[in-house]
């Protein structure tokens, strides 16, 4: 009978703490590697579409000799990828644009709402024809609906009840 030495719980443990931060740090790398080669092929790719001109400008056109960034901004590459950047900045701003707009539909799935088809529809309507309806749909999605289902029975009940027994 073979004993296969066992370690303690403990240790087992931080092997395993030790197992997922290699593996947190690798998949992490793996990722910054990846973005790295895609800006870089982004970026001279993009190089090729463009032009710099005005390289040739002589030295007597500047004050002070030639500006040492001037050979950065003569690079076809240095454009491309600027033309990257920008292009990524505009399509992260078109997507925070469309949470925004989304907001009312989130709200109204979070809460479980009966009114989330109708806030989306609404939050359609507010995209495409008048943002009114996307300030109906936001309304919607946050109001609280069994307050005011609550309240709006009171004033009926209230009103309801004859003057002689309210002041019994």
């Amino acid at each position: 009978m073979s004993m296969k030495p066992t370690l303690p719980l403990p240790q087992q443990g931080a092997q395993a703490k030790s197992r997922r931060i290699a593996y947190t740090l690798f998949s992490y790398l793996v990722k910054w590697s990846i973005a790295a080669v895609v800006l870089v092929s982004a970026s001279v790719l993009l190089s090729t579409l463009g032009t710099v001109h005005g390289k040739d400008l002589p030295e007597e056109y500047f004050s002070n000799g030639y500006p040492a960034i001037l050979t950065l901004l003569d690079s076809e590459v240095f454009m491309g990828f600027i033309f990257f950047v920008t292009v990524a900045i505009l399509i992260y701003v078109v997507y925070l644009m469309w949470q925004l707009h989304e907001v009312a539909v989130h709200q109204a799935a979070k809460m479980s709402s009966a009114h989330t088809q109708i806030v989306f529809a609404l939050s359609l309507c507010g995209l495409f024809i008048d943002k009114t309806w996307w300030v109906l749909a936001i309304i919607i999605a946050f109001a609280r609906w069994d307050v005011l289902a609550n309240e709006i029975s009171n004033i009926i009940r209230a009103g309801r009840q004859p003057l002689a027994q309210k002041e019994d």
